[in-house]
C-alpha cells in the first residue's frame, strides 16, 4: 500500500472510533473498530487520577502516559500530535496553566470535531485544535517548548519526516516526549502487511533500534527510554499470521511488541562546533 493509502485506512479507522465516543472496546488494538471478529490486546493506561483528565476526551488510544516524563512547566506552549479528543492536551493543560498554551494536531477531521466540543464544554480559552499531518505540519518552526505524542507516531508512514517535523517546530532546547509501539526482531510479512494490524498500531511500529536512531539523526540528543512495557497479542492473532518458526521466536522473546516512554532534546547551538550537545 502507498503511503496515502495507509493514511487514509488511519482516517477511517479513528474517525469511526470518534463517532463512537468513549468506549473501552473502541481502543488502539481492539475489534469494534476495525471489523475484526478477533479482539486485540487493549493497552492504554489509567488516567483517571491526572490532574486536566476528562472522561469524554479519552478514548483509550493511548499506550503510554507522554506528560508523565514531558518535564512540561507553568507557562509552556506545548504541542500534542495525534491529539485524538483531547486527553492529554486538558492534563497537558493542567500543567502550563492559565499561562500558557496547548495546541492539539490530528490528521482525522472527527476527532478534531469531537476535540473542540470537549474543549467549548470546559471552556479553556488557552487550548486549541488544529487539523494536518505529522508529517507536514502547518506551523512555523522553533515555537513550541515541548511536544508530547500517544501511541500515533507509528502510525505515521514516514517517521523519518515526523520527527524532522518535530525537530523543526520546536524551540531549540526544546523537548519531547513520546509514548509509542515500537518492535523488536521482525515481524512476518503477513503482520507487516495487515491493514487491519497497521491501524491497530502494530505492523505500523518500527523496529526499536531503528526508532531511537532515526530520533539521533533527526537531530536530538540526550535521548532516553523511561518506560517500556510488553504488548502480548492473543495466540489466535499471532498463530493467523505467523508461521511456527516466527511463533517460537515470540515465544522466546527475539520477536517481541513493546510500548515505549522516550524523551529527548532539541540542541542550543553554542557556537563552539559541538552542534548544541556539549
Amino acid at each position: 500500500m502507498s503511503k496515502e493509502e495507509l493514511k487514509l485506512i488511519v482516517k477511517e479507522k479513528y474517525g469511526r472510533i470518534a463517532e463512537q465516543g468513549s468506549d473501552e472496546n473502541s481502543s488502539c488494538c481492539s475489534s469494534s473498530c476495525c471489523g475484526s471478529d478477533v479482539d486485540y490486546t487493549v493497552f492504554s493506561e489509567k488516567y483517571d487520577k491526572k490532574e486536566g483528565y476528562n472522561p469524554e476526551a479519552d478514548l483509550n488510544l493511548g499506550c503510554g502516559i507522554p506528560t508523565d516524563y514531558a518535564g512540561i512547566r507553568k507557562g509552556d506552549h506545548v504541542l500534542d500530535l495525534g491529539s485524538g479528543a483531547g486527553n492529554d492536551c486538558f492534563v497537558a493543560r493542567a500543567i502550563v496553566g492559565d499561562e500558557g498554551k496547548v495546541t492539539g494536531i490530528d490528521l482525522t477531521e472527527q476527532m478534531i470535531k469531537k476535540a473542540r466540543e470537549n474543549c467549548a464544554k470546559l471552556n479553556y480559552q488557552n487550548v486549541e485544535f488544529v487539523p494536518g499531518d505529522i508529517e507536514a505540519m502547518p506551523f512555523e518552526g522553533n515555537i513550541f517548548d515541548v511536544i508530547i505524542s500517544n501511541c500515533v507516531l507509528n502510525l505515521v508512514p514516514d517517521k523519518t519526516k515526523a520527527f524532522s517535523e518535530i525537530f523543526r517546530v520546536l524551540k531549540p532546547g526544546g523537548h519531547f516526549s513520546v509514548s509509542d509501539v515500537v518492535i523488536k526482531g521482525t515481524l512476518s510479512e503477513k503482520m507487516q502487511k495487515d491493514a487491519e494490524m497497521y491501524a491497530g498500531c502494530v505492523s505500523g511500529a518500527s523496529e526499536m533500534n531503528e526508532y531511537l536512531k532515526i530520533i539521533d539523526d533527526s537531530g536530538f540528543f540526550k535521548i532516553k527510554v523511561h518506560k517500556q512495557k510488553e504488548i502480548k497479542l492473543p495466540e489466535s492473532i499471532l498463530s493467523e499470521l505467523n508461521d511456527q518458526d516466527q511463533l517460537n521466536s515470540y515465544r522466546t522473546g527475539d520477536t517481541g511488541i513493546y510500548s515505549i516512554t522516550v524523551s529527548a532534546e532539541k540542541p542550543v547551538d553554542c557556537g563552539c562546533g559541538c552542534g548544541g550537545k556539549c
